[in-house]
């Protein structure tokens, strides 16, 4: 317990030191922002600060952190260290930098932001990267809850019937205004939100049925399977440590910020919450589970194992509220999944959504397509989502790494963390089983042996990438002076 304890502390103090000073090298002003300049009604509108927090959490915290985390938790209690230290100096300065440069930029999309400090040629990719990884996002965040209420009602009514309900939900949020649907339903939402993570955590913590494991005296890679923590673990967990999802819903909150003050209570804020609700469920799969293969055999992070949690540390009307509390967390992100990527659409092709038939066009293909999608293997899109969703971290952090740079400011802020996370990426890209381990696995050729030609590849081109920044950078700066 006391690791645990020492974790959460270590969230709550990285925020008020931490995301003071990054706040503090950003330098946010009191000029007018987008939501005030402006303002069409639809998806630039003010809200009060607590309310555009609690839409950022709910946007961000969807099945990520708990799935994600129990993923996690296969590795043990050494998952911990990633969620803490990814969470306070790479994620919540991937989400904060990310919303105030949007803010920066009349609530561009990530894409666009991407475009401007990167290059043409980065913003087209950015483009379809974004799209695409938001409909995996939205599918992703449609079978999950579909599942855990099909749970709820064994014998009534299946997982079929609550996708549909889901995807018809969805729909609605991302056609009308942001206000009508999203703004009015969060603060319900997050009531269940703060029942599920306080019942779960209190209940490891004070019910005297478990016993949590402590870091120290399980500092090893525990996973069943042998898989290793390189770059596995640092995939497995995105969502609690760093997101690239994030850098898409950002920007929508962006819209709704009446001033950047808040920047740090809104984005960096929201991440630290989130790495909370990613901290419980991590504690819950290795202090619920007397191994790693006991929990590898239960299912990892998928709904069975969300639904047995919370039946074993809350009972069964506790169980309930939890389940409701995570069935909300993907359902509150993939409506915004869905939305983000009408908005970068509307970006991309400068299409206004003020009219509701223009609207009506980019939403009704968006969710047919996931719609399909959703017929495919869970697993199978999960996978892909999770590299996806770390690479596009990276270029994220990349493009934030130049604003500061062009702004003459600590650009280590970024690029420290935009490298690791380049040597993350390009690792599972060479050792993952469903991308180029396909080809060793052609050949014949075991994880043993192809395990340090990925550590090394990934070594590689994260310092290839700084190089070319730092190079890049210098120029800017000589040209800068003459």
């Amino acid at each position: 317990m006391i690791s645990f304890l020492f974790c959460l502390a270590f969230l709550i103090v990285g925020y008020l030191l931490y995301g003071r000073y990054v706040t503090k090298v950003f330098g946010p002003d009191d000029r007018a922002t987008p939501a005030v300049a402006v303002n069409d009604g639809v998806d630039y509108i003010p809200m009060p600060t607590w309310k555009v927090f609690l839409i950022q959490l709910l946007n961000i915290a969807g099945t990520g952190p708990i799935f994600g985390a129990l993923s996690g938790a296969l590795f043990g209690p050494v998952a911990y260290l990633w969620i803490i230290l990814g969470n306070i100096f790479a994620g919540a300065v991937h989400d904060y930098m990310c919303g105030m440069l949007s803010m920066r930029n009349n609530g561009a999309s990530v894409s666009e932001l991407t475009g401007k400090y990167l290059g043409n040629g980065m913003k087209n990719v950015m483009r379809v990267f974004s799209v695409v990884l938001l409909v995996m996002c939205g599918v992703v965040f449609t079978t999950g809850p579909a599942d855990l209420l099909a749970i709820l009602t064994p014998d009534v009514l299946d997982a079929t019937f609550w996708l549909w309900v889901v995807m018809i939900y969805y729909f609605i949020a991302t056609f009308v205004p942001i206000d009508k649907v999203i703004g009015r339903l969060y603060p319900l939402f997050g009531v269940c939100l703060i029942i599920m993570a306080v019942g779960v955590g209190g209940s490891m913590m004070f019910s005297g049925k478990f016993e949590m494991p402590e870091l120290w005296s399980n500092f090893t890679n525990m996973h069943a399977s042998g898989t290793p923590i390189w770059p596995f673990m640092f995939i497995t967990i995105a969502c609690g440590a760093i997101s690239g999802f994030h850098a898409t819903q950002s920007p929508m909150m962006a819209r709704c910020c009446k001033s950047e003050k808040v920047g740090q209570r809104v984005f960096y804020g929201a991440m630290v919450a989130e790495g909370v609700i990613a901290m419980v469920w991590c504690a819950a799969g290795v202090t619920c589970y007397e191994s790693s293969q006991a929990l590898l055999e239960a299912g990892g992070g998928c709904s069975a194992v969300v639904y047995a949690v919370c039946q074993s540390t809350m009972g069964r009307v506790g169980s309930v509220l939890a389940l409701l509390g995570v069935i909300v967390c993907p359902i509150s992100s993939g409506d915004t999944a869905y939305r983000s990527a009408r908005l970068t659409l509307a970006d991309w092709f400068q299409i206004d959504q003020k009219n509701w038939k223009k609207r009506l066009a980019l939403t009704a293909p968006l969710l047919i397509v996931g719609a399909l999608i959703c017929q495919i293997d869970y697993s199978i899109v999960w996978r892909y989502f999770s590299w996806s969703n770390q690479t596009l971290a990276m270029i994220t952090l990349w493009a934030a790494a130049t604003y500061l740079a062009q702004q003459k400011k600590n650009y280590w802020l970024c690029a420290v963390p935009a490298t690791f996370m380049s040597a993350v990426s390009a690792t599972y890209f060479v050792a993952a089983p469903e991308c180029l381990g396909l080809l060793w696995s052609s050949m014949n050729i075991t994880m043993a042996t192809y395990y340090p030609i990925a550590v090394g590849a990934g070594i590689a081109v994260a310092v290839l990438f700084l190089g070319i920044y730092l190079t890049t950078t210098a120029k800017y700066r000589r040209a800068t002076l003459a």
